[in-house]
């Protein structure tokens, strides 16, 4: 099996180190740079049989994860499309706006990939930002609307990409802080680093097995 691994920046690049059989590209932050830069190296650079968004994230609050868990999505979701008002969020579902061929702003993930797991890996939702919940306001906010366990900025944008090209995607984070008031935040990113250089190559190598 061959892999595209899409990270934001360089040290998340460096933490996984070299893999076999896997490309790896640091694409930028955000979503924008995540489908760009998935879509050109699988175009340039593939044929791909699994690309994944690997990274950090912050948890969101209510959830059972400390710093350092890693974390697969079962599913990628996008938290800002969709429409505001006044008295609620409307997805795209809801506005009658498909974004792709998936349920409203919801990327699925392979459900074969997740079965294929390791143990014991832990699996939840994780939202797609713009704007990361630097306020409790914010991070309960991001929680109620994608029922997510934490948030990043890419996953999303990376899998609907390879989505679109028809390779199967998913996201890999590693926790590296709480959400919520900045100034109350806990850090930890070397020791979230530490875990995604440790846990991605694994996983990689236990779907791939025969």
């Amino acid at each position: 099996m061959r892999c595209l691994i899409v990270t934001a920046v360089d040290a998340e690049s460096e933490a996984l180190g070299s893999i076999p059989d896997a490309v790896i590209v640091t694409g930028g932050v955000g979503r924008t740079n995540a489908a760009a830069a998935t879509t050109e190296a699988i175009l340039t650079r593939g044929p791909f049989d699994l690309v994944i968004s690997a990274g950090i994230a912050g948890m969101l609050p209510g959830v059972e994860l400390t710093i350092g868990d890693v974390l697969v999505a079962e599913a990628c979701v996008y938290a800002e499309e969709g429409l505001l008002t006044p008295d609620a969020f409307i997805d795209m579902t809801a506005m009658g706006f498909p974004l792709g061929d998936f349920e409203g702003n919801t990327v699925p993930v392979d459900p074969a990939l997740l079965e294929r797991l390791p143990e014991p890996v832990l699996v939840g939702r994780i939202a797609t930002v713009a704007t990361c919940s630097g306020s409790d306001l914010q991070a309960e906010l991001i929680a109620r609307r994608t029922s997510a366990v934490a948030e990043a900025m890419e996953g999303a944008a990376v899998v609907h990409a390879a989505r679109r090209l028809g390779v199967r995607g998913m996201e890999i984070r590693a926790i590296s802080n709480h959400t919520g008031d900045r100034a109350q935040q806990e850090w930890d990113i070397p020791t979230a680093l530490h875990a995604l250089g440790e846990a991605v190559p694994a996983i990689i190598r236990h779907l791939t097995a025969d």
